[in-house]
């Protein structure tokens, strides 16, 4: 079972923290609101995002890499798929 399948639940309510977290934003943005305000709810956000990024990293590598039983054709395209998400979340 893929580990997005089995920590949905934690997932989506991440998912969700950060839904409401961005309504936030656009309401205080609406609303006129003050730049250290503004700035406030956007570093929120991305610290939400990052910790959701963290947590699905974490369970692909520990489900992925860490599996005694990949083979090592399985294991390097595991690899690149790791790096390929780091570096487009790292742009």
């Amino acid at each position: 079972m893929a580990h997005t399948i089995r920590d949905r639940k934690p997932l989506l309510t991440r998912v969700r923290r950060i839904q409401g977290q961005l309504r936030s934003l656009e309401t205080t943005l609406n609303a006129g609101g003050d730049c250290a305000a503004v700035l406030q709810q956007i570093a929120a956000v991305r610290g939400a995002v990052a910790g959701l990024m963290n947590q699905v990293l974490e369970g692909h590598i520990r489900e992925h890499l860490g599996d005694p039983e990949a083979t090592p054709e399985e294991r390097t395209q595991d690899v690149e798929q790791v790096v390929a998400a780091l570096r487009s979340y790292l742009r």
